[in-house]
């Protein structure tokens, strides 16, 4: 608690008022963790608000680390990232962070009631808004089996949810946030295909016009979306829609996508 950030405030940083749009830049970013490896080596691109991104490849091509620089919990060396054509850097962190809802593969969730559980995204939300979020993730039914519904308290001895249940109602609690910007980093691994596909169901509607990144390893996710971008070796080597990518004749996202069609799950061991 007493360790000071590396990432803080400018003078005179931009307080956002309001949701942004949600346009991204990242506009010839050049980052690197230790000096000498360089992670991303120039990545060009502009999304637009509303678009839904797939970010692919193997492990270690930076996926996590351009949606850490998008959050500034690490800053760039060279280029620079923007939303709504402000440099993350000139905003100030708190108002720039609540313009995400974040779901990640470990759910983090803690020993109090469901219901407070979904609300810590929005301690003001009505129980209307917080069964609403919990509909959309598909956790309502299972919350009403629980020995007092809503107010059953997480980790007690009769409430041991399952990673798939825990991740869901990391999902309404990104969902009751209503943020600009979703990030979802690997959300639904856990799931079962047929949970996963309810969500996603659910999740069209929610995000529409909502400017999303999404990690994942399975192609119903992944072939749904506006814009994929495959990385490897710190580049973009491919991008475009899921029917643009599979026209490129022995192209790297389509030799990915016949490779795994049968299993549904890019394999990182096999990218």
């Amino acid at each position: 608690l007493d360790e000071k950030p590396a990432i803080l405030d400018r003078p005179g940083a931009l307080k956002l008022e309001g949701k942004v749009r949600g346009d991204v830049d990242f506009d010839h970013v050049v980052f690197s963790y230790d000096p000498g490896k360089v992670i991303i080596k120039g990545m060009d691109v502009h999304i637009k608000a509303g678009e839904t991104v797939a970010l692919v490849g193997p492990t270690g091509c930076g996926k996590t680390t351009i949606l850490s620089l998008l959050m500034r919990l690490f800053d760039v060396q060279e280029g620079a990232v923007r939303i709504d054509g402000h440099d993350v850097k000139d905003i100030a962190l708190s108002s720039l962070r609540k313009q995400f809802g974040i779901v990640l593969q470990e759910s983090l969730l803690f020993q109090i009631s469901v219901t407070d559980n979904i609300r810590y995204a929005k301690p003001n939300a009505t129980f209307e808004e917080v069964v609403n979020a919990a509909k959309i993730a598909e956790i309502h039914e299972d919350i009403l089996k629980m020995p007092k519904g809503y107010d059953s308290v997480i980790g007690d001895r009769n409430v041991q949810l399952s990673v798939g249940q825990k991740q869901r109602v990391s999902i309404a609690r990104a969902v009751l946030a209503n943020p600009a910007i979703l990030i979802m980093d690997e959300a639904t691994s856990s799931l079962d295909s047929e949970s996963e596909r309810a969500i996603q169901i659910a999740m069209e509607r929610f995000l529409v016009n909502r400017t999303s990144f999404i990690v994942a390893h399975r192609l119903s996710t992944i072939r749904n979306a506006d814009r994929i971008i495959l990385l490897d070796g710190g580049f973009i080597q491919e991008m475009g829609n899921h029917e643009t990518l599979m026209k490129i004749e022995g192209g790297r996202y389509r030799e990915l996508y016949e490779k795994h069609s049968g299993r549904g799950v890019i394999s990182d061991d096999e990218n």
